[in-house]
């Protein structure tokens, strides 16, 4: 101490330094808000009316959105403009937005592991194929593509065709 002053220690670069941290700044840190989801460009993203460095503690920060009681777990993007959360096709119906729509959202930060389970017959052609490591070392948002595709096809011709096209890339 000098002349009565309390020293601190420097800031930690990441606000939130250790787990426990950022499930309590999570069950605290949430913003409200109402928007208008603009047409041409603009309809893919829910622009953020505020600096999500500030309230998050970093600028990409993982979220949970949710839009007229639809969740889904998203990053805010920041690409040059005003940052946003990315708003695809999906969930837009899911929501029931339309361009034009005004609505109310609320985001939230996302402090849970970010894990993807892979359709049964995905996750079987993968351990057949040796390609399994190749699947873990993949990245949140491309499992979760991969997976969708799967899941999406209506045809079982279509869904063995995906299937074999995720494994064929994967042990490239």
């Amino acid at each position: 101490m000098e002349n009565g002053a309390i020293r601190l220690p420097p800031p930690h670069p990441n606000p939130f330094p250790e787990r426990e941290g950022l499930e309590y700044a999570a069950a605290m840190t949430s913003r409200s808000f109402t928007t208008t989801l603009q047409p041409g460009e603009g309809v893919g993203r829910i622009v953020l009316p505020f600096d999500p460095k500030a309230v998050f503690g970093t600028t990409r920060a993982p979220l949970a959105v949710t839009v007229n009681g639809h969740s889904y777990r998203s990053t805010v993007a920041a690409m040059g403009g005003a940052p946003f959360v990315p708003f695809r096709k999906s969930h837009r119906d899911a929501a029931g937005v339309r361009e034009g729509d005004s609505f109310a959202v609320t985001l939230t930060l996302d402090v849970a592991p970010r894990t993807v389970d892979p359709p049964d017959d995905l996750a079987a052609a993968l351990h057949a194929a040796d390609a399994w490591p190749r699947w873990e070392a993949l990245s949140y948002t491309a499992k979760r593509e991969l997976a969708e595709a799967v899941e999406q096809a209506k045809k079982p011709e279509t869904r063995a065709r995906r299937i074999e096209k995720a494994v064929a890339a994967l042990k490239a």
